[in-house]
């Protein structure tokens, strides 16, 4: 009998974790549906039917995702007097991706299924089996919270209920397998953890899986015209190491002093397998990272602090706290002693959105062997001489991307019954601040509403629109995530006022043309975010 509730139990679990993917599938194909209908993201090449895990970035989507780059660079070189910025080139030196590691240890850990034949990233589905352990600790703490109210203290019901403990335990022994597994490149232990925990192929269900192999991620081409193995060169995977082969370039050329970083913004390109999970995992991507070079031994500092200070970057937009979470790498990576990402919650549930790696003194070491040349930093505190230690901050600019307008999308029930999509995305990052209307096409109103769009539009960016009735085209700018409309009527002709509409509250408010400016400015400006 017990073994047949223990049975029970589990079946519940798993219909409760279905369910809830299931509505996570829901929204995520109702934000991609929603991004190409209003001109955010398009399949590649979708004409010749697409090219798969490649995707383009639309008139709204380019301006979107322009803005998380200003946000960015702003947050990370504008005001911090310590570090600055590089563009580096996509092609490197081949040696440049030996010295680093790539060309050895840069691969993934694969497993296919033999009836669906799809193949998947093993550790990922290890990942996966976890979460839905995870997911039965969190829906026994809300039943707790469900039950006891004010009076529930989470801290101690975590560390005393049965279920969650039995659970916590589960996830503590499969993470201690893994990490061992991954750490000695133990591919037969990998595969016998999968089996072990009975792991099924989300597409056919079965347990018939290969051996896991190891497949290195780098895309490679020719320079020049002659083709063969010394012509042979890659596609950067990472944009981290553009910065170090240019650290000396810079702390000389800059006269930067310990501790100072170098940021980026660039494409990389990774032959991953693909989870058809939209712009999440893509073979081309853009990074925005930053490298912060510090004394050695000061590493992890520096480290604590980045974590801090990134998690902070992230809660400002107002996405949610609890849409993110830390976690600690099991595996660390052969450059790092320590390392962690932030997750984020996104529709198909919590997924690494930015990395923070204590890469130590690895890549300069590396590249002073291979390439003959002295990295090293004279301390004048210290009178010595020392390759520096690196924290490393990754963010993928993608994910950022998705992150934001997943969590904005939203469809709506109004009070008089009638439904609403609306993009309720953070002010300062919306493709449009503001839209000009004028109320109907004739009495002078759209040579008034020029007008303002003319006052407007050299500090922020605008659209003009008169097609339409006002209540389609507020349904419109709401859709596109706009957060303001500015409505130019009859009124307006006599007193220069006009209403201006917020996109969240759907409330009007009568204002002169003259206040425009700075309201507008107060609500939209990215340095009010950033000052917050």
């Amino acid at each position: 009998m017990v073994g047949f509730f223990y049975a029970l139990e589990c079946t519940h679990a798993n219909l409760f974790y279905l369910c809830a993917m299931q509505q996570k599938d829901d929204i995520l194909k109702e934000v991609i549906s929603h991004a190409k209908e209003y001109g955010f993201v398009f399949p590649s090449s979708e004409i010749y039917d697409g090219l798969s895990a490649t995707y383009d970035y639309g008139q709204l989507g380019s301006l979107l995702k322009n803005n998380i780059k200003e946000y960015w660079w702003k947050a990370m070189v504008q005001v911090h007097d310590n570090i600055v910025g590089i563009d580096a080139a996509i092609f490197m030196h081949p040696t440049t991706w030996k010295a680093s590691g790539h060309v050895d240890a840069f691969n993934d850990p694969l497993i296919d299924n033999k009836d669906s034949k799809k193949r998947y990233r093993a550790d990922v589905l290890i990942e996966e089996h976890i979460e839905k352990i995870r997911q039965k600790i969190e829906k026994e703490v809300a039943k707790g919270i469900k039950r006891f109210g004010d009076d529930f203290d989470e801290a101690q019901f975590r560390a005393t209920n049965p279920n969650v403990l039995r659970n916590a335990k589960k996830i503590e022994e499969i993470e201690g397998r893994m990490k061992e597994s991954l750490g000695n490149d133990d591919l037969e232990g990998v595969y016998n953890l999968i089996v072990d925990l009975e792991i099924a192929c989300p597409i056919s269900g079965s347990k018939n899986w290969t051996e896991v192999r190891q497949f290195n991620l780098m895309f490679s081409t020719e320079l020049g015209s002659v083709a063969g193995d010394a012509a042979k060169i890659y596609l950067r995977p990472e944009t981290a190491q553009g910065i170090f082969v240019n650290y000396l370039n810079v702390q000389k050329t800059g006269r930067m002093k310990i501790p100072f970083g170098i940021a980026q913004i660039g494409k990389a390109f990774r032959n991953e397998i693909v989870a058809r999970q939209f712009i999440f995992r893509m073979r081309e991507f853009e990074q925005m990272e930053m490298q912060f070079f510090v004394r050695p031994g000061e590493e992890m500092k520096w480290y604590d602090y980045w974590k801090e200070h990134r998690m902070q970057w992230h809660q400002k937009l107002g996405l949610g706290e609890a849409n993110y979470r830390f976690h600690d790498h099991i595996k660390l990576a052969h450059y790092a002693n320590a390392a962690a990402d932030i997750e984020f919650n996104f529709p198909m549930g919590f997924k690494e959105l930015e990395g923070i790696h204590s890469r130590t003194d690895f890549d300069l070491k590396q590249h002073e062997e291979y390439s003959g040349k002295k990295l090293q930093y004279f301390d004048p505190e210290l009178n010595e001489n020392y390759v520096p230690y690196v924290v490393e901050t990754s963010i993928g600019l993608d994910r950022m991307f998705l992150a934001v307008l997943s969590t904005a999308y939203t469809h709506e029930t109004l009070e008089d019954g009638s439904t609403r999509s609306v993009l309720s995305l953070p002010p300062a990052l919306a493709p449009y601040k503001v839209a000009v209307m004028p109320l109907t096409k004739k009495d002078g109103l759209p040579e008034k509403a020029k007008e303002v769009l003319n006052k407007l539009q050299y500090d922020f960016s605008c659209q003009y629109d008169e097609k339409d009735s006002p209540g389609k085209r507020y349904r419109r700018q709401d859709a596109i995530g706009t957060p303001y409309c500015i409505m130019i009527d009859h009124q307006t002709m006599e007193d220069n006022t006009v209403t201006i509409r917020d996109r969240d509250t759907m409330e009007q408010e009568r204002i002169t043309i003259a206040e425009l400016n700075a309201i507008i400015d107060q609500k939209v400006n990215m340095k009010y975010l950033l000052m917050d």
